[in-house]
Formats: structure tokens, sequence, C-alpha cells
């Protein structure tokens, strides 16, 4: 029989059908996933929590008590009710620091304790003490890269907003009783009295230098997801060479190993307990590469190492058993599990509150949204459990119980069905079939 040439091969048509229609879907999921879970933030924004503190303990102006934080409270809930963007959340200094310090908040507003007596003594006829100038009144809004750069950048936006018009409010209540005095005023004193509040900006959880700016949490999540992936195709295919399925080449020569009868549950079995190895392994050495070597910010390194590899092993196993279940198909169905449909709705870049409906939904049971906010727990905010390490720990034993189910009941059923990875010589196959008949995936 002739040897097929390159051009003969390249006249199939299945050949340009079947490559060009998984290329066609792969590209354009890629493309609506990626790009459609990013491409508008701020017309996706729902709901982006913001703590907004009052401390102001009101100070006695024109005869009576005022608290000009209240109103700068009440200004910006009702600027709110026509805008469902943001959440602001009413509270105490210290549960806001709380908040920012677990990731439950992206920024905060702070009215300080003295914030009515500065404004107050702006316009007061008492002169103050010789040398001293006046405080000037102060909103400070606090960001919180840790909890995601742009889901900060929002919320700085909105409060630093937020804090503006509120000064821009007071100015003119400063100027009518500026005027009332009938006391002329030079234009300078005019210009700081129409805006007299002074915002200032300040991290309200600080990040060490070596942390990607807040998103070395992610970028490590990343990592062991891709990881597991490697592994598990690393894994499927070097079982798949020791029990005689595949071959092996080294360059031009060709090795393969005689072929072992076995069915797919104890072939997906061997594969699962080389996986686990292999997570103690890759987890160590990313462990060794971004702590050891690089000198990323990190603390509780044996949780991190533990987590690291408890993640590596769940993502492997679970792509076992979709190559199990699917074959070769199964491998681009992880890729899209694992990485295209989980990295945009991870929350991890663009917050959650910013994305459309659908990758709000996938969030809820994608695995990269809870080993992102699992790996924000261990190196941000002290390895707190409602830091959303619980939610991550519990996510994982969840995929990996249905990893184990769902893998082993299909490879049985196949198994059962005598749906073997080699047909048997009753089947009129002859000793060729072998050859033909082995898949990629195990």
């Amino acid at each position: 029989m002739p040897q097929p040439t390159p051009p003969s091969v390249l006249r199939r048509p299945r050949l340009w059908i079947g490559t060009g229609l998984i290329a066609a879907v792969v590209s354009m999921l890629f493309a609506l996933l990626y790009v459609g879970g990013n491409v508008n933030p701020k017309g996706n924004l729902r709901d982006l929590p913001v703590a907004l503190v009052n401390a102001d303990s009101g100070a006695d102006a024109g005869g009576r008590h005022v608290n000009l934080g209240d109103q700068v409270v009440a200004g910006i809930q009702k600027a709110a009710e026509g805008d469902k963007s943001f959440d602001w959340q009413v509270v105490s200094r210290e549960e806001a620091d709380k908040r920012l310090g677990r990731g439950k908040v992206f920024g905060a507003l702070v009215i300080p304790k003295d914030f009515s007596a500065t404004v107050a003594a702006l316009t007061s006829p008492q002169p103050a003490p010789q040398g001293k100038a006046a405080a000037a009144p102060t909103l400070t809004v606090l960001t919180n890269q840790s909890a995601g750069s742009i889901g900060s950048s929002m919320s700085s936006q909105a409060a630093q907003k937020a804090a503006h018009a509120a000064s821009a409010q007071i100015g003119q209540e400063l100027l009518k009783q500026a005027a009332a005095q009938k006391a002329p005023l030079p234009t300078a004193a005019q210009l700081k009295l129409a805006d007299p509040v002074t915002v200032t900006v300040a991290d309200g959880h600080p990040v060490g230098s070596r942390s990607a700016m807040g998103l070395s949490a992610f970028y490590y999540a990343l990592v062991l997801v891709v990881c597991g992936m490697l592994g598990a195709n690393l894994v499927n295919s070097q079982v798949d060479t020791a029990l005689g399925y595949l071959h092996t080449d080294y360059g031009p020569v060709r090795k393969r190993e005689p072929v072992q009868h076995t069915s797919r549950v104890r072939t997906l079995a061997v594969g699962m307990a080389l996986m686990l190895g292999m997570a103690l392994v890759m987890g160590t050495l990313v462990e060794v590469a971004t702590v050891g070597i690089l000198d990323m910010d990190a603390s509780h390194l044996g949780l991190l190492w533990l987590y690291s590899v408890a993640t590596i092993a769940v993502v492997g196993i679970g792509s076992l058993a979709l190559f199990a279940a699917f074959g070769t198909p199964g491998m681009l169905l992880a890729t899209i599990v694992f990485v295209a449909m989980a990295v945009p709705s991870s929350g991890a870049t663009v917050p959650l509150q910013a994305l459309p409906g659908f990758f709000r939904t996938l969030s809820e049971f994608e695995p990269l949204r809870q080993i992102t906010e699992g790996m924000r727990a261990i190196l941000y905010y002290g390895a707190q459990a409602d830091a959303g390490l619980t939610r991550a720990w519990a996510s994982m034993g969840i995929a990996l119980a249905a990893a184990l189910v769902f893998g082993f009941a299909v490879t049985r059923l196949y198994d059962r069905k005598g749906l073997h990875r080699i047909p048997s010589p009753a089947d009129g196959s002859g000793t060729a079939a072998p050859e033909a008949a082995a898949p990629a995936a195990g």
C-alpha cells in the first residue's frame, strides 16, 4: 500500500473540517469569555462594597449643635438611591478595619471625630490662637489593593467623588454663613470656604512591596491550576505509555512497552495515585520558586505548602476524571473548565461586582475564584477562616468528591458494558487492534 504524501493528506476534507471546527470553537469561546467578562466593568458594576465610617462627634455652631458627618452620610446615601453601582456600608472604624482586613470591602470613606468642629472653626468669629492656623477639615479615603487593584481603584474614585461633593455642599453653606456676617472676605478666603475639605488617600490594608500590588495571590493560584492541568496531562500520557497503550518518541527512536490489559477503573486509579505524588513535588517546587527564589511576600508557609499541594492534586484529579470519561476531547474540556471559564469569573482582576451576570453565576462554582480567595486569605489576611479560606477548603473537598464519583462511575460503566480500550480477538479485530484503537486518554 503506497504511503500517503503530504498533499494527499491535506486534500482530505475530514482533516480540514474536524480541525477547523475545533479551532473555530476554541478561538470564539476564549474570545467571548476572556473579553466578554472584562470589556465593560463600569457598565456592569453592581453593589461594590465600600465602608462608610462616621466618627464625627459634632460641634456647637450658631447656638445649635450640628453634626456634619451625619449630613455627609445622608448625602451619600441619597445619591446612591439612583445608582446601584456601590454598596455603601455604614459601619464603625473598628468594623471597617476588620472588613478591609478580610477583603470584604474594597475601600472606605472615613469622617473623623473632629470634622464638624474643624468646619465650624472656619467661620468662627473667634480668631485662632496666635501662631496657629485653623485646622483644615479632612476626609480620608482608604484603599484596599489586597482585595483587587481594579476594585480598589473603583472604590477610591467613588469615595473621592463623594468626599468632594460633600465639600462643595458644605462650602455653599459656609459662604452663606460668611455673607450673613456682613464682613467682606478676601478672594482667597472665599475660595477656601467654597471647597473647605481636604481629601486624603491612604492604604486601608497595606500589602508587601513584593505582592504584585495585591495580585500575587491570583498569579500564585493560576500557577497551581496550570500545574494541576499540566500534571494531569503528563500523568495520563505516562500511565498510557507504561501500560503499552502509547509509544514514546526519543528523537528518531520510538519505544513502546508491551500492552498490559487492564480495566479503565484501574487505569484511572493508577493515574490518580501518581497525580498525588506529582502534586507533592509540584506544590513544593512552586513555593520554593516563588517564596524562596523570587522572595514573594508570604507567611504561614506550612499552610501555603499544604494548600498548594491540595490545589494541584484536586485540579489534576479532576482533569484525569474528564480525560477518562471523554478521552481526547476531555483535555479540551478541562482547559475550558479550569482556564477559559475560570479566569474571567475569578474576580481576581475585575471584581465580581463588575462582571456580567453570566460570569457572576460561573463564579459560584468555578474553581479559580475559590482558590484565589483562599490564597488571598493565606497571603494577605493572616489565614483567617472567614476571609475566604473556609470556603476554599470546602469547595476543594466538594470538587474532589465530585471528581472521584464522576470518574470512577463513568469508567466502571464503560468496563461493565465491555467498552475496553483494546478490543479482544473475539471482537473480530485481530491482533492489529491495539495499535489502532489505543486512545490518548485513560
